[in-house]
């Protein structure tokens, strides 16, 4: 067994086993009929939205920071109508958003992208980690389990190497391998003071998005993460204490293959009621539009405003819209304080109420 040391990455090429290839087969074709059924959508990013904040909540819920959906979902980054939780969650998503644009433009993800996503997460432009002292617990003993690279220049000499990894296409490695034996090598340098556990669950996205395994950001690792939490540190650190490369693989393919599984019943669901609503729309009112159907499906919560902007209209006018629609009961309308939210139920269900994944 190859021994772990983050000096010595990447590990050599015999990781790939044959229990790792045949979980390999499993997740690429999981992977690849996502993709596909993501292309049949007429307007993917209406979906991307509202699937990047469920993201955001549940990568932030592996940090214990616990953001509802209620409160989510009516806080906007403009207004700044922030709970601490939510705040974070919206700036996770934000992250996520400006480092798909990144790599969309560039093809490539450097260091300073790295560092540029960090800043947006954490709302500070921090860089890497300049001082020792960093060291990884257990949460529920305290004891000290991994003390990361603590010379600044060290970290700086194994991101750049990790750097060279992410950008080279000619690596023998699968990507999905590439993409496991990555998670745990930028986890395990651990460069910024704080926020590397959402930054390195960002990464993971953004190289499936690099190497064209997904066309946008909609396959997440975060909820299996979340259920599947003892196994995610346990495995992390048995790579660190005695090479166990196998095991840690085969968790992140498995984790890839169900996030897949569900994210597709996820569409599939989201493309029925979306087509059940522009029927409704169509049948049950004379106001339907696919930009009002756009509107309603991008977010569980529409304000008048929204629909205002979407359909250049006056207020008086949005209004009678969206009355119309909760009176044939697509939407339903809640006041809190001053703001008037409508809601469409059946959406916000399908994000809050989907079973949970099917994991190993």
């Amino acid at each position: 067994m190859h021994i772990w040391n983050i000096n010595d990455f990447p590990p050599p090429i015999d990781i790939e086993t044959r229990s790792v290839l045949k979980k390999l087969t499993s997740a690429r074709s999981q992977l690849a009929e996502l993709k596909g059924l993501v292309t049949s959508l007429p307007n993917p990013s209406i979906l991307i939205n509202t699937l990047a904040l469920q993201e955001a909540k549940d990568s932030s819920e592996v940090e214990n920071i616990i953001a509802t959906h209620d409160e989510l979902f009516k806080s906007t980054p403009q207004e700044q109508a922030f709970t601490p939780a939510s705040k974070e969650v919206h700036n996770y998503a934000r992250a996520l958003f400006s480092g798909f644009k990144l790599v969309r433009d560039n093809q490539f993800l450097t260091l300073n992208h790295i560092k540029s996503i960090h800043t947006v997460l954490s709302d500070s432009e921090i860089g890497f980690r300049t001082h020792s002292g960093t060291e990884l617990r257990n949460n529920k003993t305290g004891e000290t389990v991994f003390i990361p690279p603590q010379d600044p220049q060290h970290i700086t000499d194994l991101m750049s190497r990790l750097e060279s990894f992410i950008n080279d296409n000619e690596n023998d490695y699968d990507p999905l391998v590439r993409m496991a034996l990555m998670h745990h090598q930028f986890e395990s340098i651990h460069p910024f003071p704080d926020g590397n556990g959402r930054t390195g669950r960002i990464l993971n996205i953004l190289y499936l998005v690099l190497t064209g395994l997904i066309d946008i950001p909609i396959l997440y690792l975060s909820r299996y993460i979340t259920t599947t939490k003892y196994d995610y540190y346990r495995l992390l650190q048995g790579v660190r204490d005695s090479g166990n490369w196998e095991e840690w693989i085969i968790y992140i393919l498995d984790g890839i293959t169900a996030t897949a599984k569900h994210t597709i019943e996820l569409v599939n669901a989201f493309k029925n009621l979306m087509q059940d609503y522009k029927n409704r729309l169509r049948d049950e009112t004379k106001i339907y539009s696919q930009d009002i159907l756009n509107v309603i499906f991008k977010h569980p919560y529409t304000k008048i405003s929204n629909i205002m902007q979407s359909q250049n209209i006056g207020r008086q006018t949005a209004t009678k819209y969206l009355n119309i629609m909760v009176t044939c009961g697509l939407l339903e309308k809640h006041k809190i304080g001053r703001q008037s939210y409508y809601i469409n139920i059946q959406l916000l269900n399908l994000f809050t109420e989907m079973p949970p994944l099917e994991t190993q």
